[in-house]
This record gives structure tokens, sequence and C-alpha cells, in this order.
């Protein structure tokens, strides 16, 4: 037998079609997957297969999430009569080869199906396990191949769930309830390497068409699986309020919609959704669909079906945990903690201290008792409620946090990662190499906030590294060590052969470092002063803008669909063009890490990058009225420089280095002459 693995794409219909036939023979092991997800996966470069002369004998379907760098592995399938020749080894050998750049592969397959000998004979380890969604509550087991990275950077990832709310049309699917079709379809959402990515919720409106079931039978067997969901509870009155702004909007937009009792029961589910604090909505049902715009526009609630749930997660995923949009001209406020207030805040952060309410209340209040100066900040929201709050004390060369607690709050993800980049940044200032987080009652948001930037536990603390070096990759990796070292710590070691995708995540744990004699590339970006102004807040506005988290840590800017050689990840500079950019004319005023460049049809990119904020629909379509397209550059953690670059000192530093620069479009730029500019933007006065 002579095994051929190779890539194939949806545009090989033949062998798309063969590994959907071959993947539907074990739909009990690995779970549905619709013809059109093996496609968008192939598409995106996620399909091997393995061939025996024309013959297809198996297959590796996986996932390249965009946001953290590794590899999903969704189904390793090989055909029973050709099992125990290898088949999956050189599917996973070739994946690795494929994918080398990449930190790792993770697998997700339930313990009782006996396979704990393949994996590890793969080259798998166990990481962890979880409860499956089944009504059996199997286990799940987590199987990591590394690729040769250090386990800091392999971990440095988010582990947020993306909650969703379902309707009664999936939720009686899950319970076996309906069509063969309509079962597969909503226990796709079940599928084992789904466990960890989505969190099932249901709304007042579920409860009250499973008690409408005439059948008591099917009723008892429906009401016993909700315990297994997430409840939500939202305001009474807020919902009916919501509620009846989308039946104004579906009257006005959709007129040939009779606004019945079912019309009104189906957009109940929608604004129950919205005033849950939730962006998803999960349905079979064709008339909710056909809502789907107004939803979105009126109550923030993307309606979606199953199939595009396990299509889009990532993306769906990211849009929730992350909006800074919602940030936009809200506004929060910082305040110390007054001494004598400390009880105001129990019924916000009190979690699960040990002696409850009283504990927290106590703990706070005799910090700087030991005599050191503990600095008790607190945000609140536009309605003056407690957000967030971070009790931090330097000590030497850490920043130490004592509390860290975050509210429960309808952005509290949002808030969770800005406060933590907030630390990184004070660290940065009060020349800390590390921030240490001692709090031992932090939340699950927290949590995996902390985990995706780049914190680590150890014994109840989590630390992060400063590494304030912009210089080769052996000179970061040196002072990572030693930083690492002063903290009982280990830290990988990296050289100039490092792929982008490692050195991107490195520059994201270890920040503000920069390797810049690696293949991570760098560009400079032409930005118009409004934009600036949007995007940075420079030039500054007149009145401050009333954000008081500063530069949200990501955002989309969009140009022109030509392309000139961008590549991801990267890092990118921010050039302000002169005008009203003020009397200092054109300058560099800031850099980001460029995580993302999208080509495509305005409408869709607006609405897949919305919750980024700042640009309307009607300016993305401007920027694509020459060509019919338009280019989107999502980038996140910008530093704006203490001293901006003017485009003369620009062009100097590369005429020192012997280097042409021009600022037309968006261009790739030598990694010398951003260091050179990156070093000069923050080059003390």
């Amino acid at each position: 037998m002579t095994i051929n693995v190779l890539p194939a794409t949806g545009e090989q219909a033949e062998l798309l079609a063969a590994a959907i036939t071959l993947g539907d023979r074990y739909t009990k092991r690995l779970g549905l997957l619709t013809p059109p997800a093996y496609r968008k996966y192939a598409d995106d470069g996620g399909l091997l297969v393995a061939l025996d002369g024309g013959e297809l004998v198996g297959y590796a379907l996986f996932g390249l999430p965009k946001r953290s760098q590794h590899v999903r592995l969704v189904h390793l399938c090989v055909a029973e009569e050709h099992r125990g020749n290898g088949i999956a080894g050189l599917l996973i050998a070739e994946l690795r080869r494929r994918q080398r750049h990449r930190l790792g592969i993770r697998a997700r397959c339930r313990r009782d199906y006996g396979l704990s000998s393949m994996w590890s004979a793969l080259g798998f380890v166990p990481k962890g396990e979880g409860l499956g969604r089944g009504g059996d509550k199997e286990t799940l087991d987590t199987w990591w191949l590394d690729l040769g990275h250090d386990d800091l950077f392999a971990e440095a990832e988010s582990s947020a769930l993306l909650v969703v709310a379902i309707d009664h049309t999936v939720f009686s699917g899950l319970r076996g309830t309906g069509t063969e079709r309509a079962v597969e379809e909503s226990r796709a959402l079940e599928a084992g390497w789904l466990a960890d990515l989505i969190e099932f919720t249901y709304t007042p409106q579920l409860l009250r068409d499973v008690r409408e079931i005439e059948n008591r039978e099917e009723r008892n067997h429906q009401q016993a699986g909700l315990p297994r969901l997430r409840e939500a509870s939202p305001d009474a009155a807020s919902v009916a309020s919501r509620q009846q702004e989308l039946i104004m909007a579906v009257a006005e937009e959709l007129p040939e919609i009779q606004i019945d009792g079912e019309t009104r029961r189906r957009l109940r589910y929608v604004a129950e959704t919205s005033c849950a604090g939730l962006q998803v909505l999960v349905t079979r049902d064709p008339e909710l669909e056909r809502v789907a715009d107004i939803a979105w526009g009126t109550a923030g609630v993307r309606v979606v079906s199953p199939a595009m749930v396990t299509l889009h997660v990532d993306e769906l995923r990211q849009a929730q945990v992350y909006r800074p949009a919602d940030l936009m001209g809200t506004a929060f406020s910082a305040e110390e903690v007054r001494v004598g207030s400390e009880g105001e805040l129990v019924a916000f952060f009190d979690q699960a201290d040990g002696g409850g309410g009283s504990d927290f209340a106590s703990r706070l209040k005799a910090l700087g008792a030991d005599g050191v100066l503990w600095r008790r900040e607190l945000l609140r929201d536009g309605e003056g409620h407690p957000v967030a709050l971070f009790v931090w004390a330097m000590d030497g060369r850490t920043l130490n946090v004592a509390f860290l607690r975050t509210a429960g709050h309808r952005l509290e993800q949002t808030l969770a990662r800005q406060v933590l980049f907030m630390l990184k940044r004070l660290g940065r200032e009060r020349g800390a190499q590390v921030v240490r987080i001692t709090d031992p009652h932090l939340s699950t948001v927290a949590m995996s906030a902390a985990g995706a930037d780049g914190f680590t536990e150890d014994e109840g603390s989590f630390t992060a590294l400063i590494v304030n070096v912009s210089g080769t990759a052996e000179a970061v990796s040196t002072a990572a060590g030693e930083i690492a070292a002063r903290v009982g710590r280990t830290a990988p070691r990296l050289d100039a052969h490092a792929s982008p995708e490692v050195v991107s995540v490195a520059e994201r744990v270890w920040w503000p470092a920069k390797l810049v004699d690696t293949a991570l590339p760098s560009f400079v970006a032409p930005v118009k002063p409004r934009w600036s102004t949007e995007l940075f807040n420079v030039p500054a506005m007149l009145m401050p803008r009333e954000d008081v988290l500063g530069i949200s840590r990501e955002h989309v800017y969009y140009r022109s669909s030509s392309p000139r050689g961008e590549s991801v990840p990267g890092r990118i500079l921010w050039h302000v063009s002169g005008g009203t950019a003020g009397q200092q004319g054109s300058m560099v005023i800031g850099c980001s890490r460029l995580d993302e460049v999208v080509v495509g049809d305005p409408d869709t990119l607006f609405s897949r990058f919305e919750h980024l904020g700042v640009y309307g629909r009607v300016e993305v379509r401007e920027t694509a009225k020459s060509v019919g397209k338009v280019m989107a550059l999502r980038f996140s953690d910008t530093e704006i420089f203490p001293t901006p670059v003017t485009h003369s000192r620009m062009t100097a530093l590369a005429d020192g280095l012997g280097l042409r620069f021009t600022v037309i479009s968006l261009s790739r730029i030598d990694n010398a002459l951003f260091q050179a500019v990156y070093e000069e933007g923050h080059r003390k006065t």
C-alpha cells in the first residue's frame, strides 16, 4: 500500500465529497458536520486527505484560529478497513510539517472511546479534561502535540466560551425531538471539538415553549434537560421595551410579516437575548432567521443557525469577548477608593472570599497597614456603578496587584482585558519588569483574560513579564530569561529563525518586547487625521474622550483593497498625514500589532468587524467605492509614542540606514527602520 497525503481545497469537488462521505460513516463518534463546514475548512487550508491510488482512505480536518497560534484538530478519520496501516500517523506527520510554524496541535476526544494509546503513539500528551454536553456527561480529554515551542507560548490563548442563547427549535433537537435532520443539526453543537468553545443559555421564553408541550411525557423529557444549560433572567420591563422596539422595526421594514402571537413569541427570544447581555441567538426557525437583520440592527443580536455557529465559532466568540465599540463614548470614570467606602464595594466585587463580604471589606481596608503604599483604583460606568477594582503597589521591579475584580457587567470581558493591559502599561511606566496578581479570588473572566495576555499561574498567583527591549531575538530572549529567573521561572530561547507566528505571540506575552531580526514583517500605514483622532485620540479632540480606559486594545482600519504585500502577523507604524494634523505636520504617532488582513465586500466586512467600532457602514462603503471591495486591517495593543516621530525625522533615519522610504499607501518597511523609529518615539527628551 502506497499512501499519498495531500491538501484538498473546496474546489476539488470529488475529494471533498469523498471526505464528507467517509466522515458521515462515523458521525456517532465524530459528530455531524455539514458539507458547507467541510468546504469552509478546506477553503481555509484545513483539509488533508490520504489517498491509496485514487481512493480516499482517510483525512484530517482542522481549524487554524487567527487569534491563537495553534492547530485545532476537528476530525482525524481513517476508514475502518484501512486502519492499522499507519495512515493516521502519516496525516499527523504531514500536518506537523505544513504547520510547523504554529505552536502545536490540539484535539479533544471522549475518554470512553479508548483511544489514549493512539494519541500517545502519535506524539500527543494529555492536557486536561472536561465534560461533554451529551446526556451521559462523558469525559472529554484534551490532547496536545507540541511543535517545538515552549509551553509559555503554547498556553497563551483565551479559554473564554462563546455563550449563546438557544430557542426551542434548537433545544428540542438537542433533546432528540423532531426530524432526524433537526436532531442532527442541533446535536452538531455538542461535538467534542466544540465542548470548550460554546456554552448554551436559555431565556424565559424557552420555559414558556416547553410548558406549552401537550404531551406530558415529552414535556417532562424536555424539562429534564434544562438544568444542563445556563439560565438567563433578564429584567422583564427591559425585555418588554426591547420587544416593542423590535415589533415596530418589523412592521416598518418587513410589512409583509403579520404581527401575530407567533411573531411576538419569536421576537421575545431576541429581546430576552439582548437584555441578558448576549449577542448570539441560535435557531432552526426560518421565520426567525427572516428578521436577522432587524435583530442585529435594533437589539444587537446575531440570529444564526447551528451550522453558522460551527462555521464561524472563532469570529462569534471574539466578537462576544471583546467589544471595544461598546466602550466608545461611554462615561467611565476612575477614582481612588476612599477610606471608609470599602463596604459599598462588597456587592459588586465579593467573589467567594473565604469569609464572605465582611472579609473582602476588611482585607481591602487592611492594605496599607504593612507600610506599603497601595493604590486602590476603582472604575465606574456611566451610571456610577463600580465595574472594576484593582489595588497595586510597587515592590522593587515588581508591580504587585493584591486585588483585581470585575463586576458582573455586560462588558465584563472587555473590561478585564482593558485593565490587564492598563497594568502592563502602568508597570512599564514605573520601570517594572514583572506584574504579579496575587488576588486569590479572580473571576473566571479575569483568569481567562490573564491567560490570553501571557500571564502564567504559579502557586496561586498570575505573573507576566515586562520585557522592555527592542532588539535581536537573542537580546530579547536573554532579557526575558534574566527576568524570569529572578521570579523563579524559565523563559524560552528564540533566535532569528523563529516563525512570524511564534514571534508575534512572544511580543504579546513579553510586551512591549520587539524581536526585530526575525521574519515578523513591519509596515507603515498612512492614516488621515480624522481617523487617527477616532482611533487613537491623536491629534487630541478639543473635548477629551470620556472613555477613561484610553485606547481600545483592538480595532479595525479600512483601506482600498489593492494589495501592497500585506502579511500577518506583523507590526504596523501609524503615519498621520499633515494638514489638520496640526503644526507638527506629518508624523508617526505609534505602532500596533497587525493581526489580520481581510479583503471582501464592504457590507460583509462591516458586519464582521462592527464590534470593533469607529467606522460606520457608509464610511466602509465609501472606501470601497472605486473597486467594490475593501481591505480590513485588524490590529491590537497600540502604543502611542511619547514623542511623535516627524516625517522628516523618519526620512533621515531611513537615509542613515541606507533605505528608501515613502508613504503613499500601506507599505512594508525594513525591520531596522521600524526599530529606529520605535526607539526614536520612546526617546526621553
